[in-house]
């Protein structure tokens, strides 16, 4: 089981780091926001969360 529970955390700060490394600050408060909404069972905070990272992600390419 702590397996598990490790490869789960090295994946989760990877996946954070990429999105930091991709879109920035606002990448990480959209991502901490929807995990947040979600355990939380909380829809607006997730929604909010998900908008912001769908316009990172739909956002003009510089």
């Amino acid at each position: 089981m702590p397996v598990i529970a490790l490869l789960g955390a090295v994946f989760v700060i990877g996946f954070e780091q990429l999105v930091q490394w991709q879109y920035g600050p606002m990448g990480i408060v959209g991502l901490l926001l929807l995990t947040i909404g979600i355990k939380a069972k909380n829809p607006t905070c997730s929604s909010i969360g998900a908008v912001v990272l769908a316009v990172m992600v739909a956002g003009p390419a510089f």
